[in-house]
């Protein structure tokens, strides 16, 4: 934190005298991004709960929104009374984003199922379709094949063309530049160093944006989810691999070289497990629906079946778990451990606000058992205070097409508000 004195004009609008008590990476953003964001997270708002929630003037907020209504991003709604409220003169209006605006699709890539949907403006849905595939590498042509087959499907579902479309948000698994648009690398992949960006662009004729899938879940918790109203936050995704999203200030911090947060791959143990990215030791290693099943076909003898799903056996292991057998018991209650050691480590690193378990793979409750978070507990650092709670959602994989999608939200309406910027400064 620091102090901002608004003695003057910052430059976005504000004046007055006061020091403004503000974050410092909120400083750093324009006041009408700032009103648009703090108007999209709300749903919907009053122009005076705005300006209270930035600490500005209500006549800077006043100025701002009207320029957001005239360029078409937001939109006054009438507020209907309250039970037994009688209301005279004009009624009373919130401020929320302009649903029919922009719309945008957003996808999921990943090995077993690629799913995209379509939705508006305010993020509400208005198409789904997913491709079922078999897991492994892909070329990079059969990605785009894949890539654009699922758009147009998902356009035909919504009754749109790609062109009605204002961009294309994307979540993959691995390590992702989202700034640049490149996937270093990826286990869907046989290839490093991708351009994925500007080659799906090219082959849509649309705006796209790559992220690590794991952050777009994080974004959809911050736009749709439990973290609209927190400013730190972390999502741990648990599915066939291991990852994690971190809100800082509102924003999804991605490190200096936008490629960090790699919770699956931090080291639980020295010269461990080997892991599909090539090193041994690697949380992931441990806790992953692959290391389950590796766990599984060697203390149960189990045999992989060409063309079985991992899915199909896990939920056989789960089953075997939950009648009482002892030997698939402690394999969830050893990569729970190894769960502790990684949420001990985030905690004690981040601090967060709340840590949330995602993933298809949160339907395997051993996972985050009580003897779980117990041990977690032992493991963080004792300052006296509790742990941030932990909420578990066991989203299907729409959840993570419409973080992809809120990628996508998000880079339209920085653009447009840029846009709107250069245009009043003229």
């Amino acid at each position: 934190m620091f102090t901002q004195y608004a003695a003057g004009d910052t430059g976005d609008g504000r004046k007055g005298v006061g020091p403004l008590i503000l974050p410092l990476a909120d400083t750093l953003r324009p006041l009408r991004q700032q009103v648009f964001e703090c108007v999209r997270a709300a749903g919907l708002i009053p122009r005076v709960q705005v300006a209270k929630d930035l600490g500005v003037s209500p006549a800077s907020v006043t100025t701002i929104t009207s320029e957001l209504i005239e360029s078409g991003l937001i939109e006054e709604v009438a507020t209907p009374p309250r039970d037994g409220e009688t209301v005279r003169g004009r009624p009373a209006v919130a401020l929320g984003v302009r649903a029919s605006a922009h719309r945008v699709a957003g996808m999921k890539i990943s090995d077993r199922e690629q799913t995209a949907v379509i939705v508006d403006f305010a993020g509400k849905l208005i198409a789904e379709e997913s491709i079922p595939r078999r897991p492994g590498p892909m070329t990079v042509a059969e990605l785009l094949v894949v890539i654009e087959t699922l758009l147009d499907r998902a356009c035909e579902t919504a009754g749109l063309h790609r062109a009605d479309l204002s961009g294309v948000g994307m979540g993959i698994p691995g390590f992702v530049d989202c700034a640049e648009g490149v996937v270093l690398w990826t286990p869907l992949l046989d290839t490093r160093n991708v351009a994925l960006a500007a080659l799906a662009g090219a082959r849509l004729g649309l705006p796209v944006w790559v992220d690590n899938e794991t952050n777009l879940v994080a974004m959809a918790e911050l736009w749709f989810g439990a973290g609209r109203g927190l400013s730190d936050f972390a999502v741990v995704t648990i599915e066939h691999g291991v990852g994690m999203g971190f809100v800082m200030n509102h924003r999804i911090y991605r490190g200096a070289q936008r490629v960090g947060l790699e919770l699956g791959h931090t080291k639980v143990q020295l010269d461990g497990a080997l892991c599909r990215c090539g090193q041994r030791g690697c949380l992931e290693a441990y806790v992953a629906d692959y290391a389950l099943a590796r766990e599984a076909t060697t203390a149960l003898n189990w045999g992989h079946k060409e063309g079985q799903s991992i899915t199909v056996l896990l939920e056989s292991l789960y089953d075997h778990a939950k009648a009482g057998n002892a030997t698939a018991r402690s394999i969830f209650r050893r990569a729970g451990r190894y769960l502790a050691v990684g949420l001990s480590n985030v905690v004690n690193l981040f601090d967060p606000a709340l840590i949330i378990l995602s993933g298809e793979r949160m339907r395997y409750d051993y996972l985050y058992a009580a003897e779980t978070l117990a041990e977690m507990d032992n493991l963080m650092i004792n300052t006296g205070r509790p742990r941030p709670p932990i909420e578990i959602h066991a989203w299907g994989v729409r959840l993570w097409a419409h973080g992809a999608a809120a990628l996508a939200l998000s880079a339209v309406s920085e653009s447009l508000l840029a846009a709107n910027r250069e245009i009043a400064a003229q």
